[in-house]
């Protein structure tokens, strides 16, 4: 029997019994820092971008394929044992792998992909991808088997599909409000499934009982510490208590590796873009006008100095990143070079340049006090606002608000808890921030995930909320093209768009931080393997392939 949902072209203590106790048996433990937060709060919801435990994605809902950047985007097949995107891009079919269950042992089939679209059009604010509003139906070949219809060509649509998590139907299905759901004893379909332990101060995540690759996981469980910013995480990381974590640690051949040079291992590699970001819907009237003038968003920029940034807050790991299109150094192959001839210069430091234009673009001290004010007189005052315990960012954000300040800005900064932070910045009610996007393949996926509308309101990462109709039709364009040649053209067009308008301010690319400790676990990537990113962090699915490669170190 066919199953078919339909698509809008726009889209509007139990457990602890049942739960195996490896943590307390002395079985194989994996302690992971992989956020920072000053209490745990239970919520394993994998719709939530606010609230949710980090180790949600990927450990407890797994993918259907992961694909590696690092190696041209590869797929790795997970829940799906292949795919095949149809001649004229207009669908993709999934095939899933046979046996798959729940880990209650329920089935896992096609009918839960089909349900999980299903719920995601009933409720779109759990569409954090914004997949819906590009699908016209998901129908049901067999019970291993479902296709998207696509209402638009896409090359690239695979990428997006395997970022929504499947849910299992006989649990969501009696769900009354999914969107506020903390789903505290989660069934997933990943390797770690089991909440054995949780307080605020640690959770333990234990393995699936029914998890299809078990052959393959040697590690019983994780366990997760309240950490709860970079200098606790560098005391754990210094005295060997953390096997694996992602944290800016300063100075980390002396403060951490130095400490055990036979165990305590990093790698770094260019990664995400960092960039202050404006809210273009602040609900500041007065910052509004000016957030919105491209002059003054183009000296801001000026006012940055990347270089201090990067040598001081960043300890010189990062890479400047002055490319006003947002690419930069990652995403040379792509680069369009009259962004450079046309608009280079608003991704340098000039202070008298900034100024100047200041001046000419109207804003002056108006009433005497001090500060610049908008053109009409009304007063402009700044809040940059970054996660507590963020010290790297703290830096950087207090060298910027100094030069800014220099140049007659009104401007301080505020230290809210990250999930605070994180949905100021969903709603666009913030002033301005930095902000990172992961790295990706292609440039098509940072510029989507930065300025596609639909995710308005769903995701961190288009937190300015700038909207232009041209881009978004040539970014369609590009996923519906086969021709290289073509797809170039229209991305050089998307780059020269951007850096006029300047919606971000990029800063630098900051590297992917990832510590390890070789004195409990081995298969580890690294420089001299690098067979997939293998950073902790939650945006980062190829961190399941990290898990499955450890092995125990023989006692």
């Amino acid at each position: 029997m066919m199953r078919t949902i339909l698509f809008a072209a726009v889209s509007t203590a139990a457990l602890a019994v049942a739960a195996p106790a490896f943590a307390q048996d002395g079985g194989n433990v994996l302690t992971i820092s992989s956020e920072q937060t000053t209490t745990w709060v239970r919520n394993f919801n994998p719709f939530g971008q606010t609230s949710a435990r980090y180790t949600t994605l990927d450990f407890i809902y797994e993918p259907l394929v992961v694909f590696n950047r690092l190696k041209g985007n590869e797929p790795t097949f997970r829940l799906a044992e292949s795919y095949e995107l149809a001649d004229d891009l207009k669908s993709i079919t999934f095939t899933l792998r046979e046996g798959l269950k729940w880990s209650d042992g329920e089935a896992l089939t096609a009918d839960d992909v089909i349900f999980t679209y299903g719920y995601i059009k009933q409720f779109p604010a759990l569409d954090f991808i914004s997949v819906s509003a590009q699908l016209e139906s998901v129908e049901k070949i067999d019970d291993r088997t479902v296709r998207f219809n696509l209402i638009e060509p896409n090359s690239l649509i695979a990428n997006t599909i395997v970022g929504m998590p499947i849910v299992p139907e006989h649990v969501w299905a009696d769900i009354a409000d999914p969107v506020t759901f903390a789903n505290e004893n989660p069934v997933g379909s990943g390797p770690m499934t089991e909440i054995a332990r949780f307080t605020p101060q640690v959770y333990e995540q234990c393995r699936n009982p029914h998890y299809w690759d078990a052959d393959n996981l040697a590690v019983d469980c994780m366990r997760m510490p309240q950490l709860a910013d970079n200098p606790q995480v560098l005391a754990a990381l210094a005295d060997g208590k953390l096997d694996w974590a992602t944290s800016f640690i300063p100075d980390i051949d002396n403060t951490f590796v130095a400490k055990d040079p036979e165990h305590h291992r990093y790698w770094f590699t260019p990664s995400s873009l960092v960039s202050f970001q404006l809210s273009l819907v602040t609900p500041d009237e007065n910052n509004r006008k000016a957030f919105n003038d491209v002059n003054f968003r183009r000296a801001l920029s000026m006012l940055i100095d990347r270089q201090t940034v990067v040598d001081i807050a960043g300890y010189g790991y990062p890479l400047v990143n002055e490319d006003p299109s947002g690419l930069g150094a990652l995403y040379a192959s792509f680069a369009n070079p009259e962004v450079e001839t046309q608009f280079g210069q608003y991704g340098k430091f000039d202070a008298d340049a900034a100024i100047a234009l200041l001046d000419e673009s109207g804003y002056v001290d108006a009433d005497g006090d001090g500060f610049r004010d908008n053109p009409d007189g009304t007063p402009i005052a700044i809040d940059v606002m970054v996660p507590n315990g963020w010290t790297d960012w703290i830096d950087a954000v207090q060298i910027a608000t100094e030069s800014m300040a220099e140049a007659g800005i009104n401007v301080k900064m505020s230290t809210p808890e990250a999930a605070v932070w994180t949905s100021s910045l969903i709603s666009g009610d913030f002033s301005m921030t930095l902000n990172a996007l992961a790295s990706a393949a292609n440039p098509y996926f940072p510029y989507i995930r930065s300025f596609n509308p639909d995710d308005f309101g769903k995701s961190r990462f288009t937190a300015p909320h700038w909207e232009n109709a041209e881009v978004m039709d040539l970014l369609g364009r590009y996923t519906q093209s086969k021709d290289p040649a073509e797809q170039k053209s229209i991305m050089d067009q998307v780059q020269l768009i951007v850096a006029e308008a300047l919606p971000i301010i990029p800063v630098y690319n900051s590297p992917s931080f990832y510590e390890y400790n070789t004195s409990r676990f081995t298969g580890w990537a690294d420089a001299e393997n690098p067979k997939y990113s293998p950073v902790v962090s939650n945006p980062n699915p190829t961190r399941l392939l990290q898990l499955l490669d450890l092995e125990p170190v023989a006692k």
